[in-house]
């Protein structure tokens, strides 16, 4: 007697690294498809943003998130954010 063949649909965690890059491509593809049906950079940065502290908050806590979002305007002025790379 054969068994069926059962196929899972869940997988092995990817590690840190790969979770982060993987998330960003599929960012990077919904941001694109939205940019080609017309909505605009600025409310998509602001829906990003608001999706994304929502998300922060619910798993680590308004306090933390608060610190974490304190040290933002460092890292901006860092210029840890900007696409473009200073010429030398």
């Amino acid at each position: 007697m054969s068994r069926p063949v059962s196929f899972s649909t869940t997988h092995d965690p990817l590690p840190d690294l790969e979770q982060k890059q993987t998330a960003l491509s599929y960012l990077s593809e919904a941001w694109a498809e939205a940019r080609h049906d017309g909505v605009d950079g600025d409310c998509l940065a602001q829906a990003s943003l608001f999706t994304a502290f929502a998300e922060l908050v619910s798993t680590y806590g308004e306090d933390a998130v608060a610190k974490f979002a304190d040290g933002l305007s460092a890292r901006v002025r860092n210029g840890e954010f900007s696409l473009t790379l200073a010429k030398q």
